[in-house]
């Protein structure tokens, strides 16, 4: 990562092109450490266990793809926004609490599968199959942020470190404030990253950023993350990092979100293959997809001068 350039904080509002959010946050679903809020055609998800730094325990692997899908299959929802409460975004995976999901152990406490009689002394090789299945139902947990049809965009502030890498990869967009700090924790407490750092971050820096982040474990301050392109921005607080989310977040709902949609899927499609691949599966797409009332809405709009209001169909 080495010494990067400082930069002004805030530099994508610089421009001044970008609208401030159209409404206030209205409260929807509220679980253990996951709530939710919805902002017009907007959606918020808040890491919300302050007390706990926003640790990922079991309860937040649980609750943090229903809240995700929940939004991500609401039709007025066009955006989604991954933001939390407190001091920091997230100090990482809950350690004491997941042991037994980490070792496969039944008997590790939280976090693991109850133990009967007929299990009581388990096998290595059955051990090995729970430590694989709880991996997997974690891992299946971060995707489900990469995988919404809507673009989500990860707004940090604080400690982003260990799991918090995982969940913010799996965005489409990241913003941080100036405190920030990220770091592949991982690697300094003995684990090999295995939720999406890995696969994931490569794609967003590059090969040797990816690689030193991963190698070293070490911090990684706000500015030097911008400086390899990890996050879009730097903001200079929690608030103000926030609100760059929800007016980035607001300038995309007020497209087609036919056209937004269709775009994240055809850039996913794209990714690791030949450009002539690409332009096959976007070819076909708008073969299928282009003539929408969207793009009437679009045509007249222009004409009349005056803004386009997209209904998705």
């Amino acid at each position: 990562v080495g010494n990067a350039p400082r930069h002004k904080c805030g530099d994508t509002a610089a421009s001044g092109e970008l609208a401030p959010p159209a409404t206030g946050l209205r409260s929807d679903v509220m679980g253990t450490v996951i709530s939710t809020e919805r902002d017009g055609h907007v959606g918020v998800v808040w890491l919300d266990n302050e007390a706990r730094r926003n640790a990922m325990g079991m309860a937040f692997f649980d609750e943090l793809p229903a809240a995700v899908n929940e939004l991500d299959g609401d039709s007025e929802v066009r955006a989604i926004v991954l933001a939390a409460k407190g001091p920091a975004f997230t100090v990482g995976l809950d350690l004491k609490s997941m042991t037994g999901a980490l070792t496969g152990d039944t008997s590790a406490g939280p976090g693991a599968e109850s133990v009967t009689a007929a299990t009581a002394a388990p096998s290595q090789a059955a051990k090995r199959s729970r430590l694989l299945k709880n991996v997997k139902r974690l891992q299946a947990s971060i995707s489900s942020v990469a995988d919404t049809r809507v673009p989500v965009i990860a707004a940090i502030h604080g400690w982003c470190i260990g799991g918090g890498i995982d969940l913010i990869t799996a965005a489409d967009i990241r913003v941080a404030s100036n405190d920030a700090v990220f770091s592949v924790r991982e690697t300094k407490v003995a684990i090999v990253a295995d939720l999406g750092t890995i696969q994931r971050l490569p794609r967003i820096v590059g090969k040797g950023p990816a690689n030193e982040l991963v190698f070293t474990g070490r911090d990684v301050s706000a500015v030097d993350a911008h400086h390899i392109g990890l996050v879009n921005s730097v903001w200079p607080d929690r608030d103000s990092t926030i609100d760059a989310a929800l007016v980035m977040a607001h300038e995309i709902a007020g497209n087609s979100p036919l056209v937004v949609a269709g775009a994240k899927e055809v850039l996913r499609a794209s990714e690791g293959r030949p450009v002539a691949d690409g332009l096959d599966f976007v070819a076909a797409w708008n073969a299928a997809f282009l003539e929408s009332n969207d793009l009437v809405e679009a045509m007249v709009a222009f004409m009349q001068k005056r803004p386009a209001e997209f209904s998705g169909s």
